[in-house]
């Protein structure tokens, strides 16, 4: 009988422990501008997390963007690095099935990912705009990552992006208008370029204002047969006009899917393996 406190007490330590270190193990969030984002001044209040019948995390009220670090295991590493542009209708950001969950599975298979809190311009009161304040957070992750490149054992030339409806708008947003890197700048993460190599523009929003130039990124288009018209049918005309400008694109249209599919695990449809399909595609660019 005296045996079962004892047992109990080991029980807890155990369990104890193994949260100790599962909390460790989690990424902890990089603030892009430590001092404060351009155009965030006197900004206030907490951001908000809403949690889903499904337990998923949605975030709104953002006024500190930052990138969270999903980096392979060494022996895995392929040098490559997506930043990740959650969705939401500009009003939230939803960070599990179209960031994390998407992050854990590029980090798995050593792809270096980095899940993009950006600012917000569509939520009640807000005074951001996409082209503007959600574009700079997108080209301050992709400098941020290629300014860390080495220490984190990336190519710098193999940064891409990686943006979910409205998340997919703002990453074509940052492939059309990016930065040069100025090499006098006393910040170093603005000595380096903000130009992404390549493009996963997954069932983005604005598809219509995709605008492509000889000298853009090559680009992984996917959405659902499903989908609303001006992705389902306005991603194949963003396709036609990456093939009329001779950039390497591939598009994908699965038919049993709709919007916002993202990566989850209650997903056992054909879609449910387009990540693979992303994967493959980046083994072949070679950019």
């Amino acid at each position: 009988m005296r045996k079962k406190p004892i047992i109990q007490l080991s029980l807890l330590f155990t369990l104890l422990l193994t949260a100790a270190f599962t909390v460790a193990d989690e990424p902890k969030e990089i603030p892009l501008w430590p001092k404060g984002a351009p155009g965030s001044d006197g900004k206030v209040g907490d951001e908000k997390v809403r949690i889903t019948q499904d337990g998923e995390h949605v975030l709104s009220n953002i006024h500190h963007p930052s990138i969270t670090p999903y980096l392979p295991a060494k022996d895995k590493a392929t040098h490559v690095a997506v930043i990740v542009a959650p969705g939401g209708g500009h009003r939230e950001l939803w960070v599990d099935h179209e960031g994390h969950n998407v992050a854990r599975w590029l980090s798995g298979h050593g792809i270096a990912a980095f899940v993009l809190k950006y600012r917000l311009a569509r939520e009640p009161d807000s005074t951001y705009k996409v082209d503007e304040h959600a574009l700079a957070d997108a080209q301050r992750a992709i400098q941020y990552v290629r300014s860390r490149a080495e220490e984190w054992g990336i190519n710098p030339a193999r940064i891409g992006v990686m943006g979910f409806s409205a998340g997919g708008e703002v990453a074509a947003l940052s492939a059309i208008r990016f930065v040069e890197g100025n090499k006098e700048a006393a910040d170093r993460v603005e000595r380096v370029s903000s130009r992404p190599d390549f493009q996963a523009l997954i069932y983005p929003g604005n598809s219509g204002k995709i605008a492509v130039t000889k000298e853009s990124p090559p680009a992984f288009l996917l959405c659902g047969y499903n989908d609303r018209p001006d992705i389902s049918r306005g991603l194949a005309e963003v396709y036609l006009k990456f093939k009329d400008a001779g950039v390497p694109a591939e598009f994908h249209v699965y038919s049993a899917a709709g919007h916002g599919f993202g990566v989850r695990e209650k997903n056992h449809s054909a879609v449910s393996t387009w990540l693979a399909r992303f994967e493959e595609w980046l083994g072949e660019i070679k950019q």
